[in-house]
């Protein structure tokens, strides 16, 4: 598990660090990695075209040093100064020492841009005169980011204006949540991360963390060989109504991909579930199904008095729930009345139209000073008592505890309808297997994510083709090291 620190922890890290190092050497090491990075990326570095974008601060110093580095290397590094009063001295006379060229535009041809304009001191968009001069770059120059990109929120992921798209960024000592949550995350491009002596003095818990692939494997419920089919865990599935069978359907061939070894079926949707999944044991009702160790409910229900009482059944139950579609929205109506009596772990897994009317605030807030995805999903879990699964790009799990995470493998290509279906009868499973409630839904978005790039390699994505996916996706997850 990877985790991402806030500035106000990297700073107090940063600040214990310098205090017990010879002067300039924690950017000398961060200039090294950078100047690295940016040297793999070149097909040669005798003779490319490097600008460095240098705004005021470390930021800016880390980018010159870099630029030196690979000046000496034979690049021809020029460097556009926005703040030329306020550049770093040291690494502006490294930067022109070493053969670097200080220029009052950018020129016509650029192979590499390095963004050094602010770092994680930064608040808010780009300023009107930055913004132009990244406008204007040549559209096939590579981009690398120095910290973060320039122009996000580092600590809530929000973007509030124009922003840096970098191909790369080198990020120095851990992760800052706005490099992997939020509207801010595709700005930073690949995320490679240089080690500069931060981890043993980052003393706070991170912001939030990052489950890797190996901790997914370890997780991931196993048969073994004194198990039977009850003993992995029996999932009910309550979903579908006649309009909508085909969720049914979806939701029970996302928790045939999970460890349980029983599926229950109660719903409106038998028919078609029988022809799908023969292997499913089919009821009409939640209350007729019999005995599960978790259930997953809501795609497809329906939102009527039928739907309600069905709702009613599955919450009533002492097993771990998991929430989604038109069970969030009767619960909706009134979170804590429908979920006050819960004892079990409940898993709500909403999308953010659903997520608003839930009673958590619009979690895309770009103001700087917003809340953000996390602390918003932090929020809503703590109110409700439960884990939330707040869907996206970068799905967040926040726990009632104060925890949050974040899942890596998300894919815009699972915004097609149907897709949550499959993740929720996955999210069951997990459950109904005895997984933790936000290692069901880590692990659960994790596989799912997988199926969605799987399914999107060979052409455009249908719940159909994610659910046809997740079953060597889950293969994937299992056999990670």
């Amino acid at each position: 598990m990877r985790g991402a620190w806030r500035v106000a922890a990297v700073r107090e890290a940063e600040k214990s660090l310098m205090a017990r190092l010879p002067e300039g050497t924690l950017m000398q090491r961060a200039a090294a990695g950078l100047a690295r990075r940016c040297a793999l990326l070149l097909p040669r570095v005798y003779g490319a075209n490097v600008l460095l974008l240098v705004g005021a601060g470390d930021n800016g110093g880390d980018a010159l040093y870099a630029g030196a580095r690979l000046a000496r290397r034979g690049a021809r590094v020029a460097t556009l100064l926005l703040s030329p009063d306020r550049a770093h001295r040291g690494g502006l006379a490294g930067f022109r020492a070493a053969g670097g060229r200080v220029v009052g535009r950018a020129p016509d041809q650029v192979d590499l841009v390095v963004d050094g304009i602010v770092g994680i001191g930064g608040r808010g968009a780009l300023r009107t005169e930055a913004a132009a001069v990244v406008e204007a770059l040549p559209a096939d120059a590579l981009v690398v980011a120095v910290d973060v990109p320039s122009g996000i929120d580092v600590d809530t992921g929000a973007v509030d204006g124009p922003a840096v798209r970098a191909d790369v960024t080198v990020t120095f000592g851990c992760l800052k949540p706005g490099l992997v949550v939020g509207p801010a995350a595709p700005h930073a491009g690949l995320v490679e991360l240089v080690d500069i002596g931060l981890g043993p003095l980052l003393d706070d818990a991170p912001a939030v963390e990052i489950p890797e692939a190996a901790d997914v494997a370890e997780w991931w419920p196993r048969p073994g060989p004194a198990d039977d089919k009850y003993t992995r865990g029996a999932v009910g599935v309550a979903a579908g109504s006649p309009p909508f069978t085909g969720a049914a359907v979806l939701s029970v061939g996302g928790a045939a991909s999970g460890p349980a070894g029983f599926i229950r079926y109660a719903g409106a949707a038998a028919t078609q579930v029988r022809a799908c999944w023969p292997e499913a044991v089919v009821t009409d009702r939640a209350a007729d199904a019999g005995r599960v160790q978790a259930w997953a409910a809501g795609p497809g229900l329906g939102v009527d008095e039928r739907a309600k009482a069905e709702l009613r059944t599955v919450l009533a139950a002492p097993v771990p729930v998991c929430l989604d579609a038109d069970a969030l929205t009767l619960v909706a109506d009134g979170p804590q009345g429908w979920l006050a009596r819960r004892k079990a772990p409940t898993v709500l897994t909403p999308h953010d139209r659903e997520f608003t009317r839930l009673g958590g605030e619009k979690p895309d807030n770009s103001e700087p000073t917003g809340a953000g995805r996390v602390a918003a999903a932090l929020r809503l879990a703590r109110w409700l008592d439960v884990v939330v699964l707040l869907k996206g790009d970068r799905s967040i799990v926040a726990t009632p505890e104060g925890r949050a995470y974040v899942n890596p493998t998300g894919s815009p290509a699972l915004a097609t309808a149907g897709a949550g279906d499959v993740l929720t009868g996955l999210i069951g499973s997990l459950l109904a297997s005895g997984l933790p409630p936000e290692q069901a839904a880590l692990a659960g978005a994790y596989a799912h994510g997988l199926a969605g790039r799987r399914a999107a390699a060979s052409g455009p994505v249908t719940a159909q083709t994610v659910m046809k996916e997740l079953r060597t996706a889950v293969k994937d997850a299992q056999d990670a090291e």
